[in-house]
């Protein structure tokens, strides 16, 4: 961080220079500032900046200039708060549940704490937020995206750059353009095939909205689009991003999502990541042939950071530094509560009453294996994660008796976790240089327990890969019998259980594999524990769990279920980079475990962690749905405040639930993973409303603790900017205080070909009980226009739609417009 300093000190003394303005040079434009500086920079200093350098702790790493005072980029991930196995961090909820909130105003503080983490730990180029529209249920990163719309996408993309730049560091708005699956991802097979329109209407809106907010820089895609690999497409790079879009920031390629020299850089990519195959010897020679104008670049990033400031401010975070604090947390725990969406309440089960006396907390998500993220870059290691049967048994109090019992397996087919107590408060943990478990180690440490996703970088190891570990201790049986243990690991593991080889997951394997083996012990009677670990890649699972003699996971969970006032079934599905979902369908075992608590106790409340829609085939036997998504660190906290009432439901859904697979817009195999657009508009919800088909629980839906009644419903004239006025009253008729998100939705004249209707509009209303308060939602131009070669206006009647969701939809009036062709490509804004 030395260097960055006094790079950043020498960069204010050289621009001053070169202004020939004394201490006025920081009013110079940041245009200005940088074509001084490109002016002093050799061709070897300019290339440096247009790919990865070296290795600095960041997940990407652009060097700095000592000589000519510009500081290193270091770009980190992500979208849920700083990831890349840092510590010391806040582990926020998914994307998707801040959108979930419908609440731009929150999604500006979600913002502000992932700037601040960043700032804190040494970055200045934060890569977030995701915006890519969630096309299918099936993706394996939906949750880090901001749903199906783009109007709700756009809009909470925008006030969350906002948030991340009030801190310090660049947005990163990623991924440019058409990037909605992981299957063969970052290779032809993953070619998406869409016409103009579809692109310009559903996929384009929430990186038009980022770009209106300010975003630094762009992140092209994996994805090939139309035949071109995203982040060497000229059509949208360059035609549609610049000089369309007016986008002047610099746009950086997924990593290792470059796949030439002198296309990708003549096509608009100005950064390659993380290293430098392409953007290295290869550039430097098509510079020097003449084929590439490496300047212009470069001026983009230099601008760019002269924008952000960061040649002005001094950075003084670091990796090692602890970013995460109480305030962070509290909009982590805000998030998770108006995120959640209360699905179903039949007879009012929720919220709980004082004559409840005793909850079972059910499912492995519910305490042993917390469902609080998902998987990949937008992974976050937090220093707690609160669970379920934690924040419900410290709620409850004395109040009531709390249970809890896992109910099944973890979805990886891991048991329950070995618990620090009979561990004698853990195990102790070995790292070593190489995977042969040689040497002496490098590290050492005490692990309470083996359940988790787990980086060798926490141990502050160092080593990225090629590392093995080593874990000892001893376990004492509190029950004399059989019992049954499982290691899950990944690359390779071994488990000994008094010297006998209980599991052997194969030293050289390199997948990840559970097995189990049983073993008798006798109660009292210590036994040693070893598990060994082969790491070959960098990221690990290690997972370390049993049943005891007697124990039934099914049934005991059941027969809790029946002996309590009220059972809390928690129930999810993991989601990840890399990876697409096989279905949307929850494990078997899990779905049995609803089945069989509902028949045992008629007051059961579900939670369902998935990182978008899911099917339920038990909605109908069970009386309380809650969808949490995958809720963070304060999840339990979060989860009992609103069983409980302390907070009153408000979340409604960014994505539809489908009834079933078959039902989704991209069900057809041509189109999933086959990378056909051909459901062209009818995306979400759309395509539920242009082809009458009833989706389980609809865009925009949520239930509440008290209830709201739309009336009185104006639509103003039109405005010379082409924006319409639409007012309602809304008045809370419930005994509760809560808030209402009122949705208004436009419908096109039929000959646009535009679906029946298209969210333009929302407004979250807080009300008392008995309050009333008239509400103006104003509809900007792009509300009524559709893509036809250019944003253009069709004469005739716009049907304006308000209520509580895409399907529920209490008020409706018209707007009649002249035919508007708009002159431009990107009007309307």
């Amino acid at each position: 961080m030395r260097v960055a300093r006094t790079a950043g000190v020498l960069g204010l003394l050289l621009c001053a220079v070169l202004a020939g303005t004394g201490g006025r040079e920081r009013t110079s434009t940041p245009e200005y500032r940088a074509e001084a500086l490109l002016s002093r920079m050799t061709l070897a200093e300019k290339l440096t900046m247009m790919h990865g350098g070296a290795e600095c702790g960041y997940i990407g790493c652009v060097d700095g200039n000592p000589r000519l005072g510009i500081p290193a980029l270091h770009l980190q991930d992500g979208p849920a708060g700083v990831g890349n196995d840092t510590t010391g961090v806040t582990q926020l909820p998914a994307p998707v549940a801040a959108a979930a909130a419908w609440d731009p105003a929150l999604l500006r503080e979600y913002g502000r704490v992932i700037g601040a983490e960043q700032w804190g730990k040494g970055t200045n180029v934060a890569l977030a937020p995701t915006v890519n529209i969630v096309r299918d249920p099936r993706w394996g990163r939906a949750f880090e995206s901001l749903g199906e719309d783009p109007y709700l996408a756009g809009r909470s993309a925008a006030a969350e750059i906002g948030g991340i730049r009030a801190e310090g560091p660049m947005a990163q708005v990623k991924h440019f353009a058409v990037y909605n699956q992981e299957t063969a991802r970052n290779t032809p097979g993953s070619n998406a095939r869409i016409d103009e329109r579809t692109l310009r209407e559903i996929y384009l809106p929430a990186f038009e909205a980022s770009i209106a907010a300010g975003a630094d820089s762009v992140m092209c895609g994996y994805n090939p689009v139309n035949g071109t690999y995203a982040c060497e497409n000229g059509d949208l790079l360059q035609r549609i991003l610049r000089d369309e879009l007016g986008f002047s920031g610099f746009v950086t390629s997924d990593w290792g999502g470059t796949h030439s020299t002198v296309r990708a850089a003549t096509n608009g990519l100005d950064m390659e990541m993380p290293d430098s195959r392409y953007f290295g010897a290869p550039l430097t020679a098509a510079a020097k042939a003449g084929k590439v104008d490496v300047d212009e670049h470069v001026r983009r990033i230099l601008t760019a950071m002269f924008r952000r400031g960061l040649f002005d401010r001094e950075q003084t975070g670091d990796l090692s530094a602890v970013v995460t604090n109480d305030a962070h947390a509290r909009v982590a725990r805000r998030v998770a509560e108006q995120g959640s969406v209360l699905l179903k309440n039949d007879g009012a089960l929720l919220p709980v009453g004082p004559g409840v006396r005793s909850v079972a907390v059910l499912g492995s998500g519910g305490g042993t294996s917390v469902v609080s993220q998902g998987g990949g870059s937008a992974r976050v290691i937090p220093q707690d994660v609160v669970s379920p049967y934690r924040g419900i048994r410290e709620r409850a109090g004395s109040g009531a008796e709390v249970t809890y019992q896992p109910g099944t397996v973890r979805a990886d087919g891991a048991l329950p976790p070995v618990e620090a107590d009979v561990l004698g408060g853990g195990l102790r943990a070995e790292f070593f240089a190489g995977t042969t478990l040689s040497g002496p180690p490098v590290a050492t440490r005490t692990d309470a327990t083996l359940d988790a996703f787990w980086h060798a970088g926490n141990a502050g190891i160092g080593i990225k890969e090629n590392w093995s570990a080593r874990w000892t201790g001893t376990l004492t049986p509190p029950a004399t019998g059989a019992y049954t243990f499982s290691l899950t690991s990944s690359d390779g593991g071994r488990l000994r259980i008094g010297g006998r080889t209980v599991v052997d997951n194969g030293w050289s394997e390199t997948r990840r594999r559970t097995r189990t083996g049983t073993v008798t012990l006798t109660a009292g009677r210590p036994v040693p524990v070893e598990i060994e670990h082969a790491q070959f890649t960098g990221n690990a699972v290690v997972a370390f769990g049993w049943t005891r003699p007697g124990q039934r996971l099914h049934d005991d969970a059941v027969a809790a279920a029946a002996r309590a006032d009220l059972a809390v079934v928690v129930v999810g599905k993991d989601g990840t980079e890399g990876a697409d979902l096989k279905d949307i369908s929850l494990s078997a075992d899990q779905d049995r475990l609803v089945r069989d608590v509902a028949a045992a106790n008629r007051n059961t409340v579900v939670v369902v962690n998935t990182g978008s829609a899911v099917a339920l085939p038990w909605v109908d036997s069970v009386r309380s749905v809650i969808q949490a998504w995958y809720p963070g660190q304060e999840y339990g906290h979060a989860l009992a405040a609103l069983l409980y009432g302390d907070v009153t439901f408000s979340g409604k859904l960014p994505v539809t639930f489908p009834r079933s697979l078959a039902d989704v817009p991209a069900a057809a195999p041509q189109r999933w993973p086959g990378g056909e657009y051909s459901e062209g508009l009818q995306v979400g919800y759309r395509w539920y409303d242009a082809r009458n088909v009833a989706p389980l629980f609809p865009f925009g839906h949520g239930l509440s603790y008290t209830t709201f009644r739309y009336a009185d419903l104006a639509v103003g004239a039109p405005r010379p900017d082409g924006s319409v006025p639409v007012s309602y009253t809304i008045t809370n008729t419930g005994a509760r205080a809560g808030a209402e998100i009122a949705q208004v939705y436009v419908g096109q004249p039929a000959a646009t070909g535009e679906p029946p209707n298209n969210l333009r509009g929302f407004d979250r209303v807080t009300l008392g009980p008995g309050e009333s308060r008239r509400v103006t939602t104003t509809l900007d131009a792009r509300s009524f226009q559709h893509w036809a070669g250019r944003w253009v206006t069709a004469g005739g009647a716009y049907r304006i739609s308000v209520g509580s969701s895409s399907r529920d939809l209490r008020l409706t009036g018209q707007v009649s417009l002249p035919p508007n062709p708009v002159a431009g490509a990107t009007g309307g804004r």
